[in-house]
């Protein structure tokens, strides 16, 4: 790890140390906000920038060219992560609302929401510039390439889901926080259901459509693929039909054309103001689409590497041909 992106991993380390703060947080602290523990937020919050951050170190290790831009756009991502974090935690200590906040008599809310504001804009930004700089390149083997650029392009699409939502249909309400302030708010997280909640842990709407949804799928695309990139490499010590790059590097692909269908298919969901745990025949039949194209190429994939194999196998070696002088 000497070679990871030293900031990054600072910012990772750091989200890990929040997480265990939150936890303790939400058993001592009887505050809610929103229908969840004040804690929550944050925690949820510090997980998913903990991962990424960590994912993103370890990915700039690997660029073969512009390493230095790649340090410092990575340094950009890393205190914009600490600092959108930072004020979430502050306003979740407050026992107040943090995104979408638009209340004018808070002095400190005033303050801070500029940086939740552009922070957004500086860590999609810093995100878009680590995606080109990888497109441009060959970070590693087919296979870990693949799933490096589609990963990036999920987390990409991840992170523009909520922008376009938020400004494109504003739900303005007042809710009441943790402190029994009446505070206002331009937007909400629910689609059909402005404040979207009930679900365990992630609160994700169960009465109507939920943007946070395909921003989560979207963001965590590049940590599933690169799992199974290694679960593969791993498979391929005993499987002799995936010791080719090129066959995992296929299997990569059909996993992340199935899991951009996933993203799409929730990602419409949600805009149609319907619950993830609660979809419609339209809906079925969409995760169904993407499940069964999914999985026939992967099948013919398998099939074709297998029958390679066999062929290379049955053929043996080649015989020697002996001259004479």
């Amino acid at each position: 790890m000497k070679s990871w992106h030293r900031p990054l991993l600072i910012c990772a380390g750091l989200m890990c140390a929040l997480m265990f703060v939150c936890l303790a947080g939400s058993l001592i602290d009887d505050r809610t906000l929103l229908g969840e523990s004040v804690w929550v937020k944050p925690l949820k919050f510090g997980f998913a920038f903990g991962l990424y951050a960590g994912t993103l170190a370890w990915l700039l290790s690997k660029l073969t060219r512009g390493r230095r831009v790649g340090w410092w756009v990575g340094c950009v991502f890393a205190g914009a992560a600490t600092v959108e974090v930072g004020v979430i935690t502050l306003q979740a200590a407050r026992g107040t609302i943090s995104h979408f906040n638009a209340d004018q008599s808070d002095p400190v809310t005033l303050a801070l929401v500029p940086f939740l504001t552009y922070g957004v804009m500086i860590i999609l930004i810093a995100q878009l510039i680590i995606g080109i700089m990888v497109l441009i390149q060959r970070t590693a083997g087919p296979a870990l390439t693949r799933a490096i650029r589609a990963g990036l392009g999920l987390a990409t699409v991840g992170m523009l889901v909520p922008l376009y939502w938020m400004v494109t249909d504003i739900h303005p309400r007042t809710v009441t926080d943790a402190n029994g302030a009446r505070i206002p708010m331009y937007q909400g997280h629910g689609i059909g259901d402005p404040d979207g909640h009930g679900m365990p842990l992630t609160n994700w709407s169960v009465t109507g459509g939920d943007f946070r949804v395909p921003h989560f799928f979207g963001l965590h695309g590049i940590q599933v693929l690169l799992v199974l990139t290694a679960v593969l490499a791993a498979l391929a010590t005993r499987y002799a039909w995936l010791r080719d790059e090129r066959v995992r590097a296929r299997l990569v692909g059909a996993a992340a054309l199935g899991y951009s269908g996933l993203v799409a298919v929730v990602t419409w969901q949600a805009a149609r103001g319907q619950s993830l745990i609660h979809p419609d025949a339209a809906t079925l039949a969409a995760f169904a689409a993407t499940a069964l194209v999914t999985a026939l190429i992967t099948a013919w994939t398998i099939i074709a590497a297998r029958r390679a194999v066999r062929q290379a196998t049955d053929a043996g070696p080649r015989p020697l041909i002996a001259t004479s002088v």
